[in-house]
């Protein structure tokens, strides 16, 4: 496992702080949960380039509605 330190302004650690809090998380886990739901977007959006390039705008289509309802769903 690594160690990454990342520098932050005062007042958006303070917030981050605070929603760790509200959810009852490190604040080690809460960027852990963050850098996922980062990953996951990042993910889908890739498929949806892939899928794009092989000219099915159903499936495109498909994949970008998952990604909509998927965004939503972690929406902060």
């Amino acid at each position: 496992m690594a160690t990454l330190t990342v520098r932050l302004p005062d007042d958006k650690h303070a917030r981050l702080k605070q929603l760790a809090q509200h959810r009852q998380v490190s604040m080690n886990k809460l960027i852990e949960e963050l850098s996922t739901v980062a990953l996951a977007q990042f993910d889908a959006e890739q498929r949806f380039r892939a899928r794009a390039v092989l000219g099915s705008a159903e499936e495109g289509l498909r994949l970008l509605e998952k990604l909509d309802a998927d965004s939503n769903l972690n929406e902060i």
